[in-house]
């Protein structure tokens, strides 16, 4: 990961170096819109041993937004700060048997993944073109919030109800490394027709292989 980085890093340098810079550009720009996180939560629940469909079997679809600045240092160079959070609702119930009696525990977990990032975006901002292909490599800091609420117990003859509540929050690591494609509606505004990230974060002790795919509009 950390040579992916530096030789993103080199290729930027490379192209501020190589390319003769222009004021006839965009300075700046803001982005807003909604992010789909394919999260890796490690629940793989396939038999087939197939590598590549034990792959998707361990993401889990979170429904969010993101929202993005950059300040462009040049027609081809931004540096850019990134703020996301996803999404995502399970309700649960199983029965617990003691002898001949059976109680029924149900509630709702509530799981959410923020992303505070920072770094370079490569993009060609020129006042003329209408699409506008992008590259970026963030990093920063990933938030995970795993809550259990709505908790109900038939009985309270085995399981204490209130003993199952509370959750589990941990910072750590995040990234983002990809890219996608701003297309030109006017002057002012760009529609971000897609965007598609690998998004790996380090938490409670592992590392999550996740994904986010976006689409908004770029305020210039």
């Amino acid at each position: 990961m950390k040579r992916v980085f530096f030789a993103i890093i080199l290729v930027t340098l490379a192209t501020v170096f190589a390319t003769a810079q222009s004021d006839d550009y965009k300075k700046g720009e803001f982005y807003v819109g909604y992010s789909n996180g394919q999260v890796d939560t490690g629940n793989n629940f396939s038999t087939s041993g197939n590598a590549v469909q034990n792959f998707f079997d361990n993401r889990t679809n979170f429904h969010g937004f993101e929202t993005s600045g950059v300040y462009n240092v040049s027609r081809y160079v931004g540096l850019k700060a990134d703020f996301s959070g996803t999404y995502h609702n399970d309700d649960f119930s199983f029965p617990v048997i003691t002898g001949t009696s059976t109680q029924t525990v149900s509630g709702k977990i509530r799981s959410s993944l923020y992303n505070v990032l920072g770094g370079v975006q490569i993009k060609d901002n020129a006042d003329s073109g209408r699409f506008k292909p992008f590259a970026h490599a963030l990093v920063g800091l990933a938030h995970e919030r795993v809550d259990v609420t709505n908790l109900s117990c038939t009985t309270t003859a085995t399981v204490n109800c209130p003993n199952l509540a509370g959750g589990d929050h941990n910072n750590g690591l995040g990234m983002a490394f990809g890219g996608g494609l701003d297309i030109r509606a006017s002057d002012r505004i760009s529609i971000r027709a897609i965007q598609v990230d690998y998004n790996p974060t380090r938490l409670f002790d592992s590392t999550q292989h996740n994904f986010r795919i976006g689409v908004g509009i770029v305020f210039h």
